[in-house]
């Protein structure tokens, strides 16, 4: 069969490959290599907090102690049943249940809603606020119970602590809320028919994307919030 007739008889095959196991092949490389180039990101960035939690130990006690354990903990639990429901996704668009797909992106999106709202209404803004936001918003309030005792630790690598919290937590809140574009998208075309049993790698590469989010994330939690 010629490459013509092959894509003649098969609508979902891009007209630049020749099979359509080449096309799989090639996107699912190409998926493995972006989470590649993502792990190396967040690598130098758990190498720079490696090296800064060695040096200083006593200001990165200090800081976690600020974290709440509590709402961390239910974070972890939104994200973790986002997780979930992503993998049902995947399950439903494989087997073609698209109205079951659409109820699983849906609660995923949800989910990861509720994550970054909470992480901002009940982290972010009260740190912000506190003066505990590094460099010129640096300012913590000796008068609040929960950062007076940081006084003790300035210049000591308090404030590269709430940098590395920030930045760290904050480049993987983007990532979800890139993700919530992408899953809107991925929602539209579901409810569009678009996916079913021969065409779903876009839900399962997107799947891939999402656990890799909430993987970091499981290794944020105790390195911020467990600190002893």
């Amino acid at each position: 069969m010629s490459s013509l007739d092959s894509h003649a008889d098969n609508p979902y095959l891009a007209h630049h490959f020749e099979t359509e196991e080449q096309q799989t092949e090639s996107c699912t490389l190409g998926m493995w290599l972006f989470l590649a180039q993502e792990v190396m990101f967040f690598g130098g960035l758990f190498l720079a907090y490696a090296i800064y939690r060695s040096l200083y130990p006593e200001a990165w006690s200090a800081g976690s102690h600020t974290l709440d354990v509590v709402v961390g903990g239910i974070n972890t639990v939104f994200l973790l049943l986002s997780s979930f429901t992503m993998a049902m996704g995947v399950y439903y668009a494989q087997t073609g249940k698209q109205k079951q797909l659409a109820l699983m992106l849906l609660a995923t999106l949800a989910l990861g809603i509720t994550f970054v709202t909470v992480k901002w209404f009940f982290e972010y803004a009260p740190k912000i606020e506190a003066g505990v936001f590094p460099g010129k918003l640096w300012a913590p309030n000796p008068a609040n119970h929960h950062y007076g005792q940081l006084a003790f630790f300035e210049g000591q690598g308090l404030q590269m602590f709430f940098l590395l919290y920030f930045v760290m937590t904050g480049m993987h809140a983007l990532h979800m809320i890139i993700g919530f574009g992408i899953l809107l998208v991925l929602i539209v075309m579901t409810m569009q028919g678009k996916f079913h049993a021969q065409r779903y790698l876009p839900i399962l590469f997107f799947g891939l994307y999402w656990h890799f989010v909430d993987i970091v994330w499981v290794f944020l939690f105790p390195m911020f919030y467990l600190v002893s």
